[in-house]
């Protein structure tokens, strides 16, 4: 059974997300659990998430999951808008809900940090190559 699609296609906060995201070499995007899913051969982000709080889901439907390094995950997770998501949370994935005083330079950090943990040798060059 395909999950239902649990996001906007015309949402500007994943447009914004789309242009970094997809600005990665090799960076493509597919439908993964009817949320939008960025990777190269392996997933470095998702756009929205949710978290299990007294066995009920709760959408965090704009959001950005990025994988990271484990110093910089405790890091993150002390910032109020940051969770662990379900699922993904026990290998080391974070969420962070996009808000008004969301920083944008930031989650272009983070997504660069989660591509460069997936993407491999060679991507990693090139991504390297073209600064």
């Amino acid at each position: 059974m395909a999950h239902p699609i649990m996001f906007d296609d015309a949402d500007p906060l994943l447009a914004r997300i789309r242009a970094v995201a997809l600005a990665f070499p090799d960076a493509a995007e597919k439908i993964s659990h009817g949320h939008p899913a960025f990777y190269t051969t392996k997933v470095f982000a998702y756009y929205g998430g949710s978290i299990k709080i007294d066995d009920e889901y709760v959408a965090h439907p704009h959001s950005l999951i990025v994988l990271t390094e484990p110093g910089e995950r405790e890091a993150l997770l002390d910032n109020p808008d940051a969770y662990v998501p379900a699922y993904l949370g026990p290998s080391g994935w974070v969420g962070i809900d996009l808000t008004p005083r969301t920083d944008w330079a930031e989650i272009a950090e983070l997504l660069d940090a989660s591509y460069r943990l997936t993407a491999g040798k060679r991507r990693i060059a090139t991504l390297d190559a073209g600064r």
